[in-house]
């Protein structure tokens, strides 16, 4: 990664703090309770990835940074919810999320649940407020509530509930994890677009192929790295895919073809957005930063 690119991610991570922190409710305010458990899950932690992306892409197209700001921060409280969800005992039962106790052990299996129905409230009432057009205000919550939904983000999460101890045919592991993992990714990448414009059609094609490209390598560096790297490096529980008896494409490939299927879609992830030129120079290293990253 460039010595530019470090810094402009230093500054969008920082800029996504402050703003996460502007835009949730005070832990002061009533119910307190509720509030600091939302804080917990959200601030302090993660890579901030997808809100990244809304940056990356929304710099393509000239879009105004408050905008961007307040989209990148709706779409990080929807991830933020999703993983409170994703680590209570009714799902996957994990105890450490971001080096840190998960929601449900520091505050209560039912705080924890409604700490994430909260978090997915406050992202649609901050994505609704930007003061913006109101036709490019209406694609972005539908771009965010299609992601998320039955069709996205949480089908993808029921499709793994079911298919734990199953023999998942590649295609099938594929489908799920696009809607899982792709569809927040995809949306983050389509979000910072439309922070902008409408993108023509050709646009949105070429930014389709990155964003399901890197959406797909994400999941397959996760299932790499939960067999390659330990709980202290990754901040959440290693080896717990397997112990689960949930299938991964190092269950279905081996580690060194998984390893392959990564560098191949980082490779496609390049090669969709060829196009836009250097003007894309941050959704390349964006590519790279999460096929090459550690944890």
């Amino acid at each position: 990664m460039s010595e530019n690119f470090n810094a402009w991610l230093q500054s969008v991570q920082s800029a996504i703090e402050k703003s996460l922190s502007d835009l949730l409710p005070s832990e002061k305010q009533f119910p307190e309770p509720l509030h600091q458990a939302m804080r917990y899950a959200v601030l302090d932690g993660g890579k901030r990835i997808r809100p990244l992306l809304v940056f990356a892409t929304g710099a393509l197209f000239g879009a105004p940074v408050a905008v961007m700001t307040q989209t990148a921060s709706a779409v990080e409280m929807i991830h933020a919810y999703s993983l409170i969800h994703d680590d209570m005992p009714c799902m996957d039962n994990d105890v450490l999320r971001r080096g840190k106790p998960t929601l449900h052990v520091q505050f209560g299996e039912a705080m924890a649940l409604l700490a994430g129905d909260a978090l997915q409230a406050q992202a649609f009432i901050v994505l609704s407020k930007i003061d913006d057009d109101a036709k490019l205000v209406a694609e972005r919550l539908r771009i965010l509530s299609e992601a998320s939904g039955s069709l996205g983000m949480c089908g993808g999460q029921a499709i793994d509930l079911d298919s734990v101890g199953k023999n998942l045919s590649i295609d099938q592991l594929e489908q799920m994890h696009r809607l899982k993992t792709g569809a927040l990714l995809k949306a983050s990448v389509m979000l910072g677009a439309f922070s902008a414009k409408r993108p023509d059609p050709e646009e949105i094609t070429a930014l389709d192929a990155y964003a399901k490209a890197i959406g797909l390598a994400f999941q397959v560096v996760d299932d790499i790295l939960d067999v390659t790297a330990d709980t202290a490096i990754l901040g959440k529980t290693a080896g717990k895919d397997a112990s689960d008896h949930k299938p991964t494409y190092v269950s279905l490939l081996g580690l060194e073809n998984a390893e392959k299927l990564a560098e191949k879609l980082r490779c496609q992830a390049h090669e969709a957005i060829e196009a836009f030129g250097k003007k894309a120079v941050y959704l390349h290293e964006l590519a790279d930063l999460v096929v090459y990253r550690k944890k």
